[in-house]
């Protein structure tokens, strides 16, 4: 059984017409409205202040200790970084963006068949929700504040498991490449793995051990339609990433991303760069920061919806450990000094709590209460490290 609204496409809505007023299932209450500095096209939008840290890959490939200190102070500040050396060209960069606008700019009747809403199986005609497909994110209450956003969600890697039915056929150019994107940015995201296992003074392979040989990911491409009033809503609610980590493709024309820096800085923008160049990110996830007992923490991040005359698009990559992977601090950075800051899981069941964290505006470590509370609850997180 899936709730009404969850068939209602946010596209259709800022199409109609007869729209005065936006719809109260979107708007916010004052005291978590955005700012929507951010909404800005290219030649307007203002620098953020501090700058983002931007990392060389190539250079951390070749272990260059001036790069490798840059990721560090990065992952210390922000938590994520945009990436440059990664070998993914601008016209290429340009088709995965275009073709992702043309999917969404198909007529509605185009893709219901890629429906995120289909048959419950109960043989009484019922429908669920669920993950992958095109549609809004799931819907649970009526109270529920919705995003003024639709998205396309699938099963990139491994190739063995995906659902081809729920990849476009239209554009016709769209299956190619995101499977290209897919292959050179999981390389990206090996790569950043060794770097980071490095950074703590381990092998290379130290994360990619831990996530697995056939590390799933999932590509969300996520679209905003122009919105009358951008400061009432949000283009994506406040949230951190279900992903060790994430490589997320920006619109290269319109912002909207905002970083929540815990030191004072509260929210920041993340500029387009204009030029018709791209903005390549990676962002630390919760399963990183469970991994590496909190020495990389994944950043609280949300979307500014962008203005009535605007669109945007986005590529999100979020890198995942394998289902049946245990999920637990790394023995190897827990000791009396840093005790285990989080409770062993399975990767599986931490996935699975995301959509209804999600769907709460919650983040799913506190949602799955997998915080330790060092000062009284040691010796629970010491016996689930263990394995006791």
């Amino acid at each position: 059984m899936v709730h009404q609204a969850q068939g209602q496409l946010v596209q259709e809505v800022a199409a109609d017409g007869a729209l005065s007023a936006l719809p109260s299932r979107y708007v916010l209450k004052e005291q978590h409205r955005p700012s929507p500095t951010a909404v800005a096209t290219t030649g307007t939008a203002k620098p953020a202040a501090p700058s983002i840290p931007t990392v060389d890959v190539s250079r951390l490939a070749d272990a260059d200790p001036e790069e490798a200190a840059r990721l560090r102070s990065a992952l210390r500040s922000w938590g994520l970084f945009a990436v440059t050396g990664h070998g993914m060209q601008e016209p290429f960069l340009d088709a995965v963006l275009a073709s992702s606008r043309a999917f969404f700019h198909l007529p509605t009747e185009a893709k219901p068949e890629y429906s995120n809403v289909v048959d419950a199986g109960d043989g009484e005609g019922g429908r669920r929700f669920q993950p992958e497909g095109y549609g809004v994110d799931r819907v649970d209450t009526d109270e529920q504040v919705l995003d003024w956003c639709d998205r396309l969600y699938l099963l990139v890697r491994p190739e063995d498991e995906r659902q081809l039915r729920f990849w476009p056929a239209h554009p016709p150019d769209l299956r190619d490449l995101l499977h290209e994107f897919s292959v050179r940015s999981e390389k990206l995201a090996r790569l950043v793995l060794a770097a980071m296992a490095r950074s703590l003074g381990f092998q290379d392979g130290f994360f990619a051990d831990k996530v697995g040989e056939r590390m799933p990911s999932y590509a969300r491409f996520t679209y905003y339609p122009p919105c009358p009033r951008p400061d009432l809503v949000h283009g994506l609610k406040p949230h951190t990433d279900n992903s060790v980590v994430t490589v997320l493709l920006l619109d290269e024309r319109v912002g909207g991303l905002q970083v929540f820096l815990e030191d004072g800085g509260g929210w920041v923008d993340v500029p387009v760069l204009g030029g018709g160049r791209h903005q390549l990110l990676v962002v630390v996830g919760d399963e990183m920061e469970i991994m590496s007992n909190a020495a990389f923490r994944a950043p609280v991040h949300r979307v500014v919806a962008p203005g009535e005359a605007e669109e945007r698009v986005s590529l999100a990559v979020f890198y995942q450990p394998e289902p049946h992977r245990v999920l637990e601090p790394s023995p190897e950075l827990v000791s009396g000094e840093r005790p285990a800051m989080y409770r062993r899981l399975e990767a599986k069941v931490f996935g699975d709590g995301f959509w209804d964290a999600f769907a709460l505006g919650e983040r799913t470590i506190d949602f799955l209460k997998v915080k330790v509370d060092v000062a009284t609850d040691q010796p629970a997180a010491a016996a689930a490290v263990s394995g006791a």
